[in-house]
């Protein structure tokens, strides 16, 4: 099965090419700052060092992420728990994504910020809780 007929790794149970597929491959630019919150998952799942670095603000974004050769991670699920928009180019997205390393099962329990600039949704740093 291709990418094109899975349902999208981020929980959406849309298939990928109509949903964060519409992004990593083909250049759409999320509405909002869940949309890309969503699609940066799927970066992660898919190994997209590419997609995640160019929707990361500058600001904060690291030089590489080196996903190629870090431990290889089983995403298994992400869970949007709040979403919150305060002002047209600002948005926070609490979330929870799941995944093994090993094994050994894990959670990311992080409150995402992110701003819009030059009509982009960008991702800018997180809070763990």
């Amino acid at each position: 099965m291709t990418n094109t007929q899975i349902h999208c790794p981020c929980g959406s149970h849309i298939q990928y090419i109509n949903c964060c597929g519409r992004y990593l491959d083909y250049g759409e630019v999320p509405a909002t700052a869940e949309i890309l919150m969503r699609s940066r998952y799927t970066a992660y799942t898919l190994n997209r060092e590419d997609y995640l670095l160019a929707t990361w603000h500058h600001n904060t974004r690291p030089t590489a992420l080196e996903l190629a050769t870090s431990p290889h991670n089983q995403w298994l699920g992400l869970t949007i728990k709040h979403y919150e928009q305060p002002a047209p180019d600002c948005a926070t997205v609490e979330f929870v994504a799941r995944y093994k390393i090993n094994g050994r099962a894990y959670r990311l329990h992080e409150i995402s910020h992110f701003v819009r600039s030059q009509g982009l949704w960008l991702y800018v740093d997180g809070d763990i809780v």
